[in-house]
């Protein structure tokens, strides 16, 4: 029977790595646990997971080159997610190791998050209600409907296709701006940015994170939106300038901004902002539901009955160079359960 180590903290597998999934996993392999709260660190990760054949990782910790060099039975490492920012390829190509991805399961999860949100901006729920429990007397204010607003997605995916559903649903004229996208039916297609903030009222941030898409919410782009209109960043921190941010809202140029995700550890929003008396912000947790968790820790399970079987995997991204995993599991092609 193959070892696994999954790199989940305790706490991390509460929420993201569940019994379901956890059963599954042990009626397959020999399953090493992680009993550190604190995310491990390089020499950490590589002392727990000697002698293992696959690693099963969580968001953190990152994974560099030294953990590839130096687990010689390694032969693949199964990010549960869609992001795999955190684990060097380049290093685990080198060293002849699979890694493999999780499929998307968070579009409805996600998606939610940000009608919420913009339900919440729009109405001030949030403000009434911290000052119910202030003890303070809320002013009322008035507020406005989803029903006729402008919704522009910047990214037009798994999640934005979803929430674009969602918008027209409500009643929402929804704009989208994604060059790699030639087909974004139903929606209106924006050819540039700079056209799309020009007339959303809610602007959603939803793009891949990639090198070119590093600070694409600058002081440009929130100058070219309507003082008005409110920012939702629901994808990755690195892809918003938090300096221009702060400055926009600051300046009155933006009337409000939702927040899943930023630049602090874990992707979690940066504290300055958070604490914005415009922003709205949650700890990362747009797709922390049972559905959307579920479906990509019961990847991970498949992805290992796969190469038990002797097979690639769904969401293998470096078969060509992971050598280790060809040798072990697919020339063999038997069952080494």
């Amino acid at each position: 029977m193959i070892r696994v180590f999954l790199n989940h903290s305790p706490r991390m597998r509460e929420n993201y790595y569940g019994e379901q999934a956890l059963s599954g996993l042990r009626a397959l392999a020999d399953v090493r646990l992680n009993a550190q709260d604190a995310p491990l660190s390089p020499r950490e990760m590589i002392d727990a997971a000697q002698g293992c054949q696959v690693i099963i990782g969580a968001r953190v910790p990152a994974v560099p080159a030294e953990v590839f060099a130096s687990l010689p039975e390694l032969v693949a490492f199964c990010r549960v997610a869609v992001d795999v920012s955190n684990i060097d390829l380049a290093a685990a190509s080198q060293h002849g190791v699979l890694v493999t991805r999780a499929s998307p399961g968070f579009g409805p999860s996600v998606a939610e998050w940000i009608v919420g949100a913009m339900i919440d901006l729009d109405r001030g729920i949030s403000d009434g209600v911290g000052d119910y429990r202030a003890g303070r007397a809320p002013r009322p204010r008035m507020g406005r409907q989803l029903a006729g607003a402008t919704l522009g997605i910047v990214g037009y995916g798994t999640i934005g296709r979803y929430l674009a559903r969602l918008g027209l649903a409500l009643g929402m004229d929804v704009v989208v701006h994604d060059p790699f996208q030639a087909d974004v039916a139903p929606c209106r297609r924006a050819d540039t940015l700079a056209a799309l903030l020009a007339q959303s009222d809610h602007v959603v941030c939803l793009a891949a994170s990639v090198p070119q898409t590093a600070n694409l919410f600058n002081d440009a782009a929130f100058a070219a939106m309507k003082p008005e209109a409110c920012f939702i960043n629901a994808s990755r921190g690195e892809l918003v300038d938090d300096a221009a941010l702060l400055r926009a809202l600051d300046a009155g140029r933006l009337a409000g901004c939702a927040l899943d995700v930023g630049r602090a550890p874990d992707q979690m929003p940066s504290p300055t902002l958070a604490a914005h008396p415009k922003v709205i912000a949650s700890p990362h947790v747009g797709g922390l539901t049972p559905q959307a968790v579920a479906h990509q820790a019961l990847d991970t399970v498949a992805q290992v009955g796969a190469m038990l079987r002797g097979e690639a995997p769904a969401g293998a991204l470096n078969l060509d160079h992971a050598t280790r995993f060809r040798e072990r599991f697919m020339a063999a092609g038997a069952n080494h359960a």
